[in-house]
């Protein structure tokens, strides 16, 4: 089996590309955040084709990128993102305020975030928060609170992205979303960071061993249910 170790374009960022692919024969691959996030992955086609991707370690693939073409047969394999929605809670309303209702009002908003556990990433006046739960349950939370001269409304995540700087965008889509289950193994120490959608996090500890024959491994169960798998 092909493994594909780069992307050869993007046709959603270059003409060329997407003039390119106008006719071909693609077949699409979806892939959800948080497998986005990951430089090795193994994904399923529409068509039913597997793909298994390593690429260099720390890098990621993006919407749009391609895996593969093919000028004499025209087929292609482009990698689509699912991204959830973002909850955007806008504080400009807030700017001509005296101080204490700011400090009041922010942090009756922090109060409302934080007990939810819902991670938060402040952007100038903006405070984009990732959808963990059902999007009523979360505009519940916020109406309940009612915090004056505050709005808020769910935006599509693609549209989000260019706001954001790469260490956000892991924050808001690496792994939130509706039962979502994500693990990040960090071999600083020999501990594994997990990341569950209630909010909550746990470490565990692990020892790594280097594998001789320069596989790349997935681990499997880390002893609270979820299951990884591996590329070889």
């Amino acid at each position: 089996m092909k493994i594909y170790n780069e992307v050869v374009g993007n046709m959603l960022l270059s003409p060329e590309w997407k003039e390119k692919l106008e006719n071909a024969d693609i077949d699409y691959v979806f892939l959800d955040q948080w497998t986005a996030q990951k430089s090795r992955f193994l994904a399923k086609g529409v068509s039913g084709t597997e793909y298994p991707v390593a690429l260099a370690r720390h890098s990621q693939v993006a919407d749009g990128d391609i895996l593969s073409y093919d000028p004499e047969t025209g087929k292609a394999v482009v990698i689509r993102i699912e991204l959830s929605p973002v909850l955007v809670v806008d504080l400009s309303g807030l700017a001509s305020k005296d101080p204490d209702t700011i400090i009041r009002h922010a942090v009756e908003l922090g109060h409302a975030i934080g007990n939810q556990h819902w991670p938060a990433v402040v952007k100038g006046t903006k405070v984009y928060v990732p959808l963990t739960v059902d999007k009523k349950v979360m505009l519940s939370v916020m109406e309940t609170h009612h915090i004056d001269d505050i709005t808020f409304e769910f935006q599509k995540g693609m549209e989000i992205i260019p706001y954001l700087a790469p260490h956000e965008i892991r924050r808001l889509f690496g792994g939130a979303g509706q039962e979502s289950h994500s693990h990040i193994h960090s071999h600083d120490g020999g501990h594994t960071f997990h990341s569950h959608a209630d909010g909550h996090e746990h470490t565990h500890e692990h020892d790594h061993h280097s594998d001789p024959e320069g596989h790349h491994h997935e681990h499997g169960d880390c002893g609270c249910g979820c299951e990884s798998e591996s590329i070889h």
